[in-house]
């Protein structure tokens, strides 16, 4: 079994469920005792926020450069970032590294693809809906995504950062991305990307009527094969 090396704490609530989930994968994929080889280096998330609200996105990647060094001179095999919104400077992050890197937008891409589904809705930070980087990449792979209307983005990111992040799940809030994932729906998606790594804790399969892609699960999965070619 590869080593997955995770550049983590953004934020560390996704990160937990990053290797809860791969754990389980593993688990369920070998049988017995078995659990993963893992490298987690998880960075402080206050200074990464700070840097994103004030655009400072090159200094972001240059701590986060830094860390990923670290995991392939550590011993990763593989390289996963457990964030969506950082893989708009992946490039930079990665400058310097040399082991295989897994992007989470190209893992979520494969899995919507491989069911038959080309428009998907999106709901994430608002840096992941409203600039190129990550929808693009959607695009490019032939996918049609939707993004919620002004009013939706602003609160699926505030709920994002004032509460998800920091391990607070209101039930109001659930209702209100029901809500949005169903405004969605409404205007013709066939399914729903979970485009942030947090959102996940809000919404399912369980409370959204079209087919769900969480990218934390579709990217531990995705990580979990290549760990085991």
């Amino acid at each position: 079994m590869k080593t997955i090396g995770i550049l983590g704490g953004m934020s560390a609530a996704s990160t937990q469920i990053y290797y809860r989930e791969l754990c389980r994968l593993t688990r369920d994929s070998l049988g017995g005792l078995h659990s993963p080889e893992l490298l987690i280096r998880s960075v402080d998330f206050d200074e990464i926020e700070r840097l994103q609200a004030s655009s400072e996105w090159g200094a972001a990647a240059n701590i986060l450069n830094e860390k990923a060094i670290a995991l392939e001179r550590g011993g990763a095999d593989i390289l996963i970032m457990a964030t969506n919104t950082m893989h708009k400077v992946a490039d930079q992050i990665l400058s310097g590294v040399s082991i295989p890197f897994l992007h989470i937008a190209d893992a979520t891409a494969t899995a919507i693809l491989e069911r038959g589904f080309r428009r998907p809705g999106l709901m994430a930070t608002a840096f992941t809906m409203e600039q190129n980087f990550y929808v693009d990449r959607l695009v490019a792979q032939g996918l049609l995504p939707l993004i919620p209307e002004d009013d939706d983005r602003v609160e699926t990111h505030r709920i994002i950062y004032d509460e998800l992040c920091c391990d607070i799940i209101r039930e109001e809030s659930r209702l209100a991305y029901e809500r949005i994932a169903q405004r969605l729906i409404a205007r013709g998606c066939d399914c729903l990307i979970l485009g942030c790594t947090e959102v996940g804790m809000l919404l399912s399969q369980d409370n959204v009527s079209v087919p769900v892609f969480d990218t934390t699960l579709v990217h531990c999965k995705a990580a979990l094969q290549a760990a085991l070619q």
